[in-house]
């Protein structure tokens, strides 16, 4: 709308010029259409900038073979020029700043000046160019800035999205990690306690007392489920300013206490510790306690009746060596190769997660002769 109203306008000025031009009606009638090029150039210069500046290209050629002289139209190939220069193509902007150099000598040589001293007309030439260079510049300068402005918002768009991407990774990291604990805490304590109720209840009329036992541990049990259930759920509800009960997360120094539950239970286990223990960081801390803790919920439930399970920890200079075996018969192998359905196998893939987290190694599966065996392997690093 702009363009067009500015259109206009140079419409008619150059009306004007044309016809206080000297000459005949033939000679003003051939610049006629020169004139409306330019205006044209004016009002579709944003539209098509390229086409515009082989429009005015024309139109000065034509100025030249019809003798049309210097009028208000000239206008228009200046502000062509900045337009092509700011948002035309290459060849275009090439082409446009090659037009500004020559216009000027070009009309010079086809309308010389008054003056025929070569100082003045070159003088002449200088002062017509920097016109159409300072138009070239400044358009190419907007460009180069936009370019820059662009590049800018670019990479602010990227870089949100990769904050973003940050963000939900650590939000699938976290919950990945607080489904194992649930895993963790739920599978070995129920298990524990579903146990624990069967024996009450076959034993009940013929032995009250291991019955009464029976029901103790299913009560201790849930109690330190609870705990653990309490530890969890604090650190999703805790915030910066705002304190909350915590319970010390499992280590190594309470696998004696897994164990007894787990005897208590009803399954047998022997636990041996080899090597110097020492300080760990707490991931390989719960890594460990939830690796046996994993297993011998494992064995309960695959193992058989008869099952006996045994656990050895090993202290080396830059691990700790870890084997847990059970001689039952074993969990299914699609089970602890990909892990089946309704949970079945998930804990297994948990204690492959957790192994990978701290930079240790796993293996797992049957054991010659029977059983089932896993063996892990954790880097020792100083408790921070």
């Amino acid at each position: 709308m702009v363009d067009g109203f500015w259109a206009v306008v140079l419409l008619g000025l150059s009306a004007l010029t044309i016809v206080a031009l000297p000459g005949s009606r033939t000679h003003r009638a051939l610049i006629i259409p020169e004139g409306i090029a330019l205006c044209v150039v004016v009002w579709l210069r944003r539209r098509w900038p390229e086409w515009m500046l082989l429009l005015a290209v024309a139109a000065g050629v034509g100025q030249l073979v019809v003798d049309g002289g210097v009028n208000a139209s000239d206008l228009a190939m200046l502000v062509i020029v900045y337009t092509v220069a700011s948002t035309g193509a290459r060849w275009a902007r090439r082409l446009a700043l090659v037009a500004s150099l020559c216009a000027a000598p070009l009309a010079e040589l086809r309308w010389p000046s008054a003056y025929e001293a070569v100082g003045y007309r070159a003088a002449s030439v200088v002062f017509l160019t920097v016109p159409f260079v300072l138009a070239w510049v400044i358009g190419d300068s907007l460009r180069t800035r936009r370019a820059y402005y662009a590049q800018l918002e670019e990479r602010a768009e990227r870089l949100q999205r990769e904050r973003e991407a940050q963000a939900k990774a650590a939000v699938a990291a976290e919950r990945a990690r607080i489904a194992r604990e649930l895993h963790d805490v739920v599978a070995h304590n129920v298990s524990v306690m579903v146990v624990q109720a069967d024996g009450a209840a076959y034993v009940l009329d013929a032995s009250p007392e291991q019955a009464k036992q029976a029901l103790g541990t299913i009560s201790q049990t849930g109690r330190l489920a609870l705990a653990e259930m309490r530890r969890l759920l604090g650190l999703l509800r805790a915030s910066d300013d705002s304190g909350g009960e915590y319970v010390p997360q499992p280590g190594v120094e309470q696998l004696g206490d897994l164990i007894e539950q787990v005897r208590g239970a009803g399954l047998p286990v022997e636990f041996e510790v080899a090597g110097t223990p020492r300080p760990l960081s707490s991931g390989v801390e719960l890594t460990a306690y939830r690796i046996v803790q994993e297993a011998l919920t494992n064995t309960r439930k695959h193992g058989g009746p008869g099952a006996q399970a045994t656990v050895h920890l090993t202290y080396g200079d830059a691990e700790l060596r870890m084997l847990i075996e059970d001689d039952g018969r074993g969990a299914r192998q699609e089970l602890y190769e990909s892990g089946g359905a309704d949970g079945l196998g998930h804990g297994l893939i948990g204690m492959r997660e957790r192994i990978a987290m701290v930079g240790g190694t796993l293996c797992t599966g049957p054991r010659p002769g029977g059983g089932f065996r896993i063996s892990a392997a954790l880097p020792l690093k100083p408790a921070r």
